[in-house]
């Protein structure tokens, strides 16, 4: 039996949305697939202003939701809270022995997302050398 891809979903508000349910259910589908979700601990608002390093409370319930959704939908789900800054927190995954087949980015729309605006997606597929999905979700 041939092993299962390994992807990496990286999202923080968007971690329960219905596009991100969607696109890795249609992942899974394709072919066996287990997935580490990875919430960067990104505050917003006043937050972001105010203490940087201030979102793990409010990005550790994103991933215990996200998680409890995406197992309820049938897939095999971890899930692992990084550092504020995503791009960071996608390099400490991987350095911490992570081997994946290939990342998914779940944004904002493009208006509102601020990982847009830092061209996450592209930074992520030229950092990890890792074919990435962008999907763009709206907070749920």
């Amino acid at each position: 039996m041939a092993e299962k891809a390994h992807v990496l979903v990286v999202a923080n508000r968007t971690a329960e949305s219905d596009k991100l349910l969607a696109a890795l259910r249609e992942r899974a589908q394709q072919a066996p697939t287990r997935f580490t979700l990875l919430v960067p601990a990104t505050p917003h608002g006043v937050a972001w202003a105010a203490d940087m390093h201030s979102g793990s409370e409010e990005a550790e319930g994103h991933m215990a939701k996200a998680l409890e959704r995406l197992a309820d939908a049938g897939l095999e789900v971890s899930g692992v809270l990084g550092d504020s800054d995503p791009i960071a927190a996608v390099q400490d995954t991987i350095n911490a022995g992570g081997e994946f087949d290939a990342v998914v980015v779940s944004t904002l729309p493009t208006h509102l997302s601020r990982w847009l605006k830092l061209d996450l997606p592209h930074r992520v597929e030229r950092t990890t050398g890792l074919p990435v999905q962008h999907v763009e979700a709206s907070a749920e």
